[in-house]
């Protein structure tokens, strides 16, 4: 009876076993078998997304989201999110990966698993050309904003908290365009973006008496793609695509399409050393 009854527990365990393993199949062969890679972006972020003139998502981000599935030969679903919706789309299982333009802070990193990473920015005022503002400390006379959620937002708010005048005089804005919205309406004096994202605006004709203000200081912004930080294989396949992105001459082309202008050797450099 004894014999009997360790043949079953031991069959029981096996099959556990089996089935555990079924559950936790990485998200690569998940991807892979499911045909379709569910790839989460931020569409009102130009040059990195944007939504083009067929009215689909497009844009730097867009293209690695492209690359990524055309690279595992499966098919991608775009999925435009907000700043906010990024991390709870990985944990929700509506997106596999999101190249969002994510800074990778140690906060982040408690809830989501980053790679290395793919871009860096600056953080940048845009205001009115006779604002007046010239210096970040400028900020603490006028009205400002920032989309909520970002790492700008949480950096200006830190520095205003340093230099004691706190927030005020501080709007958060659900998206970048609910916040340039703002500012073009006269709602706030400054907006807080991104160098890349303020030189699209102030190409256009609607920002045309605004222009680029001073950075948010001693602060480069580190960006990686995010997935669930349990799924460590995953990860490492994407750090491996990063890699032949810059290899294979593929960030420098998309560079030269959305930026008008090669990747500069630094930023490459800088992209190669925190890998």
């Amino acid at each position: 009876m004894n014999f009997f009854k360790s043949i079953l527990i031991a069959v029981a365990v096996t099959v556990l076993i089996g089935i555990s393993h079924s559950a936790s199949a990485d998200k690569l062969d998940d991807v892979i078998k499911s045909g379709v890679l569910n790839c989460g972006v931020v569409a009102d972020f130009p040059p990195m997304g944007f939504i083009d003139k067929n009215n689909e998502p497009a844009g730097f981000d867009v293209d690695y989201c492209k690359d990524l599935a055309k690279q595992m030969g499966v098919k991608v679903k775009v999925f435009n999110l907000t700043w906010g919706d990024r991390i709870p789309s990985l944990i929700s299982g509506k997106t596999d990966v999101v190249v969002g333009s994510t800074s990778d802070t140690l906060e982040r990193a408690k809830s989501v698993g980053f790679t290395y990473p793919y871009f860096v920015f600056k953080f940048q005022v845009i205001s009115k050309k006779d604002s007046g503002i010239n210096t970040f400390d400028d900020l603490k006379n006028v009205k400002v904003g920032a989309p909520l959620g970002t790492t700008y937002e949480t950096e200006y708010l830190a520095y205003a908290k340093k230099k004691g005048w706190g927030k005020s005089n501080y709007t958060a804005f659900k998206s970048e365009n609910d916040g340039y919205l703002a500012l073009y309406q006269g709602k706030i004096d400054a907006l807080i973006s991104t160098n890349t994202n303020i030189a699209v605006k102030l190409a256009t004709e609607e920002f045309k008496d605004y222009a680029a203000g001073p950075f948010v200081p001693n602060y480069d912004d580190v960006v990686g793609l995010i997935a669930k930080r349990s799924e460590v294989a995953w990860i490492q396949y994407l750090n491996l695509f990063l890699i032949h992105q810059i290899r294979d001459g593929r960030f420098d082309e998309l560079h030269q399409k959305y930026f008008n202008s090669p990747a500069s050797p630094s930023m490459i450099q800088s992209l190669r050393d925190n890998k």
